[in-house]
């Protein structure tokens, strides 16, 4: 279970990275398992999160399995394709398998089993999951260290390692922008969930799917999950997402300027201490009204 702990620490931080500069910044995830509307009502946020949790679970047991932490498991297996010139298989490769088969049954479960909640949000978080577990495969790479005289490189010593879950949850972020969705339509003897405005075609198995569409997160309104941009902080010369006119939703903003103490002008001395001198500058900020 500290495996399980860790990739939930590892969600926040991820997802509030991804998202600082959007309306919606993942706030609200510190607060689970006891998820408000914006993630309980089937929106695009939530689809991004039940995928990237998914995501971290599996990460986490597989790099658990290669740092020894769990009994269960070791490192992943020697790929039986050949490294390429020069390069020779080695190390400790993350466990990917293992960790996708037991995350996969952790992060599923509960939609496996649960009996309350609808069962369109069930396969909607089902799929999702597997949305998420499926970046987590595509971030596999191969890594490699060099070995030699002086630092030739004459060998490299290379093995299939995971990116980091930030690299993973910034692909999911570019599915969440481009979400599908859905609806839970009787096709054939079951329902399934399909796209709402393309029925002609079935759900792609690398799309994020959602259920029902997000508020604008401009005003807090708890009814709907909103918790407002008021005090979010902006950048006046951005033209993207955290623009002061798109976060800020056209109420405009308040100009502060704060007075920052750091250390400049750092000197090493033999040996072996450094010395530093103190600065302020001046650091502007703007923040929504």
């Amino acid at each position: 279970m500290h495996t399980v702990v860790h990739a939930a620490r590892e969600v926040m931080k991820a997802c509030r990275r991804a998202f600082a500069d959007m309306r919606w910044n993942c706030s609200s995830i510190e607060l689970a398992p006891n998820y408000l509307l914006d993630l309980e009502r089937g929106t695009r946020e939530s689809a991004f999160v039940y995928a990237l949790s998914a995501a971290a679970i599996s990460h986490a047991i597989a790099r658990a399995c290669t740092s020894g932490d769990l009994p269960g498991c070791s490192c992943g297996p020697v790929p039986g394709e050949p490294p390429g010139p020069g390069n020779r298989w080695g190390g400790c490769a993350d466990n990917l398998s293992y960790g996708l088969l037991m995350g996969a049954k952790f992060s599923d479960a509960p939609m496996k089993v649960k009996k309350t909640g609808s069962q369109a949000n069930k396969l909607m978080r089902l799929h999702n999951s597997e949305v998420g577990r499926q970046a987590l495969r595509a971030s596999l790479e191969m890594k490699c260290k060099c070995h030699g005289v002086s630092g030739s490189c004459s060998i490299r010593t290379c093995w299939k390692g995971l990116q980091e879950l930030r690299d993973v949850a910034a692909d999911l972020k570019t599915r969440y922008l481009s979400a599908t969705k859905v609806v839970h339509r009787p096709m054939g003897t079951r329902k399934h969930l399909v796209p709402k405005d393309l029925d002609i075609r079935p759900v792609k198995d690398s799309e994020l799917v959602y259920l029902q569409s997000s508020p604008d997160f401009c005003m807090k309104n708890e009814k709907v999950g909103s918790h407002g941009t008021q005090d979010r902080q902006c950048n006046k010369t951005s033209n993207g997402s955290d623009s002061c006119d798109l976060m800020c939703c056209g109420r405009g903003y308040n100009p502060y300027t704060d007075r920052v103490v750091e250390r400049c002008h750092c000197k090493y001395h033999w040996c072996c201490y450094v010395t530093c001198r103190r600065c302020e500058r001046t650091v502007e900020r703007y923040v929504c009204k």
